[in-house]
């Protein structure tokens, strides 16, 4: 980040717009003004230019007159930029007492940062500026050091204490204060720049290490050469290649970058008796023309580690094949119960005979492998939405080819997004279902997802699947590691994603904006483009992620680094992923030496700032981890290294290339 001394800077208005709009890093405007009613106006309009222009931060004195002030405050809540109120004594540090006061007032009157910077003549000063991180519940939110060299080791003693940033010359020459560092200076304090543990960098006065035992410190800031590409989306792919297989002629689906789950959706297809071809990146599919019975090839269909395929296609073997089929998984799907299956069927007339039950205390639960019997028949069902979106995509998939027509309530729906991906992908094969959602006042309003009570589906029958041309996107759920990294450690971009996606797992954006980090997007195109994330001071946020579940782990490492109390509601969600994938987050963040737990629903993550953590020498604990066959886990895993004070191993690395084989081979470009 940087700041900007407008009262410095010898630019116009106009020149002010476009610094801080076209700026891919976190800028403070800044202008400081000792003069009349004239020299305040002038003031005003340039931090209101930086404002408007996109500033992040706009740092405004206190002594500035009170209606310069309020407007100030009024157009930084318009625009979304953070105001600092200010406080700078050239001549002393005052007592306590008034420190104290200074402190309340900048909060008083509009300051989301309260900076109070003095002049330390005596160590004794410069203790007595330290003394605010004591008096504040958030030290987050306090920017507190003296100028004058008793002052020097504040100015990394207040990053120690919790402050979100401090400030540095860019060489001694351009020094504003006496005691001011350099910023290489203080780069080679923080980030030493070795992955060996055998030397600790000289630090002035030993204030700021709280440990004298050697480091192991990651090699950051992180700054990738080139873009990361992004494989394509396995909800998309998986959903076109499946649907492809049964429109009728064929579809030409471009963007294609293998998995496990997409391989395994190509089998699927090549059993119910598809062709496919691979020319590139396209999958050229000829489908079978799907009707009901009119499946008459294999018995068993293999679902591979897949979720979401197996649940997409049970429904639709139970209309498009007369006889039973038994379908089949692998590794860890074999201990995941289909929550609801029974129960999405029996409404249509469907039935499941799984071959065994491995929860007494559930005897409704089903796992594979199982038997499915139909056929489904076209009626009217209200169903709980409470065991996720996949079973119903299946249904309502399924039902659109029945001869009749079908009504769906859908009651507490959970992964949305996901249905209406569903929804997207089936149209674009030309079948086509009616949605009105369901909410309170404040759905209706905002649109936000975790305000939706119900969704009523029309389904009108005979309807046939056709062929398409269309691009698989690209991935967010695998570009969410790459981004939180840059966010944390230093800037990262990624390239090949939809940036009006249906995925849930866009929201990942909205995470990190709530976080504090600074998100751009370098335009290619019309809906797609790269998307730049770059490390700026984080604060803890609150996030529902019902509706983006896989999100988990990487968004409980990114509280992690942000300082005060994140809490992330969805743990229920979580039961029967790959693994019980709450418990293994919670595991990961104990194990790791972050505070954590987990209530009602909520995981509650004490957070600490990178910066904090490396002058404290609180950065994760690295060892040993397991990731219990999740490759969302193995993931989170390898972003949260980047911060470990020892080398992080993985058990199992592998199951990995369920969702993104390439995963390893792009991280280590970071």
């Amino acid at each position: 980040m940087a700041e900007i001394r407008l009262d410095e800077s010898p630019i116009s208005l106009e020149d002010i717009g476009e610094l801080f709009s076209g700026s891919d890093i976190p800028l403070v405007a800044t202008c400081r003004c000792r003069g009349g009613r004239k020299e305040w106006e002038v003031a005003e309009a340039r931090l209101r230019a930086a404002i408007e222009a996109g500033a992040k931060y706009a740092d405004l004195e206190m002594d500035a007159p009170a209606p310069v002030g309020k407007r100030i405050r009024q157009v930084c809540r318009e625009c979304g930029t953070i105001l600092i109120r200010s406080y700078h004594d050239y001549d002393r540090t005052p007592p306590e007492v008034a420190l104290r006061s200074i402190g309340e007032r900048c909060s008083m009157f509009g300051g989301e940062i309260v900076k109070i910077v003095t002049t330390a003549h005596t160590p004794e000063d410069a203790a007595r500026v330290m003394w605010l991180y004591s008096d504040t519940p958030a030290p987050e939110r306090l920017i507190a050091f003296a100028m004058g060299e008793p002052g020097r080791e504040t100015r990394l003693e207040c990053l120690r204490l919790g402050a979100p940033f401090t400030y540095a010359a860019v060489s001694e020459d351009e020094a504003t204060a006496p005691g001011q560092w350099t910023t290489a200076a203080m780069r080679a304090v923080l980030y030493p720049g070795t992955k060996t543990a055998d030397f600790v960098p000289e630090q002035p006065q030993n204030t700021h290490s709280g440990t004298n035992k050697p480091l192991f410190v990651p090699e950051l800031p992180i700054r990738p050469t080139a873009p990361i590409p992004m494989p394509a989306s396995k909800s998309f792919a998986q959903r076109a290649i499946l649907f492809a297989a049964l429109a009728e002629g064929t579809s030409n689906l471009s963007g294609y970058t293998p998995c496990g789950d997409s391989e395994a959706a190509i089998a699927v297809a090549e059993a119910l008796g598809a062709k496919v071809v691979r020319e590139g990146d396209v999958l050229v599919i000829t489908g079978i023309a799907a009707a009901p019975g009119c499946h008459d090839g294999a018995a068993t269909f293999h679902t591979g580690e897949s979720g979401l395929l197996t649940r997409l296609l049970i429904p639709l073997l139970a209309v498009l094949s007369p006889e039973p089929v038994r379908v089949t998984g692998e590794k860890t799907l074999l201990g995941r119960p289909l929550a609801n299956a029974h129960d999405y069927m029996a409404a249509f007339g469907g039935r499941l005979q799984p071959e065994a039950h491995f929860d007494s205390a559930r005897p409704f639960d089903c796992y594979l492998p199982l038997t499915v019997r139909g056929p489904l028949i076209p009626g009217r069902a209200e169903l709980s939405g409470k065991g996720g979106s996949q079973m119903l995509s299946g249904l309502l998939a399924a039902l659109p080819l029945l001869a009749g027509d079908s009504r769906l309530l859908v009651d507490e729906p959970r992964s949305i997004p996901y249905l209406f991906i569903t929804l997207d992908v089936l149209k674009q094969f030309g079948v086509h279902i009616g949605s009105e959602m369901e909410g309170d006042e404040t759905f209706l309003e905002t649109r936000d997802w975790s305000h939706c009570s119900a969704i009523r589906f029309t389904i009108k029958g005979g309807q046939r699947l056709h062929a398409a041309d269309f691009r698989i996107e690209g991935d967010w759920s695998g570009a969410a590691p790459f981004l939180v990294a840059g966010a944390l450690f230093g800037e990262t971009e990624v390239a090949g994603l939809e940036a009006d996606s249906l995925q849930a797992d866009l929201s990942i954006l909205d995470i990190l904006t709530d976080a504090g980090a600074s998100i751009s997007r370098i335009e290619e195109g019309d809906h797609s483009g790269n998307i730049h994330v770059v490390r700026a001071p984080l604060n803890p946020f609150h996030t529902d992620l019902n509706n983006c579940p896989d999100l988990f782990p990487m968004v409980a490492v990114l509280a992690a680094f942000c300082p005060g109390e994140s809490y992330i509601l969805g743990t229920d969600r979580l039961a029967h992923k790959e693994t019980d994938r709450a418990a293994a987050i919670l595991e990961m963040l104990t194990q790791m030496g972050v505070s954590a737990s987990i209530s009602e629903d909520c995981l509650t993550v004490s957070g600490m700032s990178l910066t904090q953590r490396l002058l404290t020498g609180q950065l994760l604990h690295g060892g040993r981890f397991f990731s219990y066959g999740d490759h969302r886990m193995v993931m989170a895993l390898s972003v949260a290294a980047l911060g470990a004070d020892s080398p992080v191993e993985i058990d199992d690395t592998e199951c990995i290339a369920k969702s993104f084989p390439e995963f390893k081979r792009l991280f280590d470009q970071l």
